[in-house]
């Protein structure tokens, strides 16, 4: 490579700063694990770093999009990229056959998400085996044991059974937050307070479920949803109320 053309070049932390407001939790490690798997692969200046293209960033923005949207596997991605690369069409990602779709009139249910001030409908379950967990959160299995061993993520059915949705989201923070120096034992103050604010929010709903009226049951999970969304707005605003304090000269 010339030192013209390595300067047309971005750096990795050019890309991070790039990708940064789309994909809050992606981290030079993150990016460096995909190079690692054959998925990226960067030019190289005289000096041995890493120099990145448009087409670099935009091939990374495809991977980070089937992660965090459609929990797609890296081998499935890697698929996927394999067949682009090929000039080959590739169905969008996340899609399936009208007949996997989980409703009988071949149409696909739309997915929401819950903001932070609205009661949306709760979005449809997601399950994820070990491997597409650790795929999709870039980590590997040491991390993985520490989350379950301190009860911050859980697998159900057994040693073949399904992680959540959620598990995705706690494990990729909880790698983000190891760029930090933060370890999985220190995240447990932050469960034991999840842990009960879910205590508190079952006490206020647990009239409604006692209810035998029709729908009691979708109301209190309204209910419980709109409370979570209202303490996760508050606990933010806290925060940063509190460091305001802590570091404002």
């Amino acid at each position: 490579m010339n030192a013209r053309a390595a300067a047309a070049l971005m750096t990795i932390g050019d890309v991070l700063a790039l990708l940064k407001p789309d994909f809050p939790d992606i981290t030079i490690s993150k990016i460096r694990f995909l190079e690692s798997e054959g998925l990226i692969e960067p030019q190289r200046s005289p000096s041995g770093y890493r120099k990145f293209s448009d087409a670099d960033v935009d091939r990374l923005r495809y991977i980070l999009t089937c992660q965090r949207d459609h929990y797609l596997p890296l081998r499935v991605i890697r698929q996927h990229l394999q067949a682009l690369d090929r000039g080959e069409p590739v169905p969008p990602p996340g899609s399936r056959p009208a007949s996997q779709n989980g409703n009988g009139n071949g149409t696909r249910r739309p997915r929401t998400l819950v903001a932070a001030d609205t009661t949306a409908e709760e979005p449809a379950p997601v399950r994820l085996t070990r491997r597409q967990l650790l795929d999709g959160a870039g980590i590997d299995a040491e991390l993985l044991g520490s989350l379950e061993e301190y009860g911050l993520v859980r697998r159900t059915g057994g040693n073949n059974g399904h992680y959540e949705g959620e598990a995705l989201t706690v494990a990729r923070t909880a790698a983000a937050l190891g760029e930090f120096g933060f370890e999985v034992r220190h995240l447990r103050a932050l469960k034991a307070a999840a842990d009960r604010q879910v205590g508190l929010i079952d006490q206020v709903v647990a009239p409604q479920l006692r209810r035998r009226s029709p729908g009691a049951h979708e109301e209190a999970a309204r209910t419980a949803r709109e409370i979570a969304a209202l303490a996760v707005r508050l606990h933010a605003a806290l925060v940063s109320a509190g460091l305001r304090e802590s570091l404002d000269p």
